[in-house]
């Protein structure tokens, strides 16, 4: 059995994907769920907007509840790759949280080792790294317990143990995301055997010490109906929340509903 973790604030994390349409509705959006987030003394709200809207966020920021992070990175810190952003330029923009290794990212082609050269990358940045592994399906021999553990210990190959105390993993089954499952989530008690088994790979990989500080989050389907079930069935640190996230009542709810010692 896994030493019980020191509990901490929860971590609610809002991935707009590419959402709103226009900067105007971004900062609406955003400064709605900030006024809220203001007043949650338990609870550490970050967003994570279109990289575009980042700069316009960052003058809307105010205090430490809520942050901005970036959805993606580049490995390099400069060079000929059209269309990405390196980690000092959205660090410059405003982000001090960076999604890795999302399903829909590795959906279009990221392997384990462009997400390990990403995390290493902006770890050495100082930056807090929000890193997703998960399944694809369920089976009965429990060939997904290895696809979860490859991702994770090829995610973190080499990443020195300095870091890790900036790292936060999310537990995000493929199969429970909405786009794909009709917004059909996992049930707490899948999830707690999952976040258990991820922090006993944490153990194997970073050491007792280190895996039982790192905060484990559920992502998939979230939303105002289901996040106090997560924190007290599953006992995840919180949450990566998508459709519910572009929906200022519903978010707000969640954060309310998470703001509990």
């Amino acid at each position: 059995m896994m030493p019980e973790k020191k509990k901490g604030k929860k971590l609610v994390i809002a991935n707009w994907k590419m959402n709103p349409a226009t900067s105007a509705e971004a900062t609406k959006l955003f400064e709605a769920i900030k006024k809220e987030a203001a007043k949650a003394q338990y609870v550490q709200t970050v967003i994570c907007p279109p990289a575009l809207y980042l700069e316009t966020l960052k003058k809307k920021v105010s205090g430490h509840r809520c942050v901005l992070g970036a959805q993606n990175n580049h490995w390099e810190k400069s060079g000929a790759y059209t269309g990405e952003h390196s980690v000092s330029q959205l660090v410059s923009s405003g982000a001090e949280y960076f999604l890795i290794g999302h399903s829909e990212r590795r959906a279009m082609g990221e392997t384990n080792e462009m997400i390990n050269a990403k995390l290493l990358a902006a770890l050495k940045a100082g930056m807090r790294v929000v890193f997703f592994v998960g399944e694809h399906k369920r089976d009965q021999m429990g060939e997904f317990l290895k696809f979860v553990t490859t991702q994770l210990r090829e995610g973190l190959a080499k990443v020195p143990r300095r870091y890790l105390l900036n790292l936060v993993v999310v537990y995000e089954p493929v199969w429970a995301i909405s786009a794909n499952s009709g917004g059909k989530s996992d049930n707490p008690e899948n999830t707690l055997e999952m976040i258990i088994y991820i922090r006993k790979i944490l153990h194997e990989i970073v050491g007792k010490d280190l895996a039982t500080k790192i905060p484990i989050l559920y992502g998939g389907s979230v939303n105002e109906k289901n996040c106090e079930m997560y924190l007290k069935e599953a006992q995840v640190d919180g949450y990566v929340v998508g459709g519910a996230s572009l929906k200022a009542l519903q978010f707000n709810k969640i954060i309310n509903l998470s703001n509990k010692k």
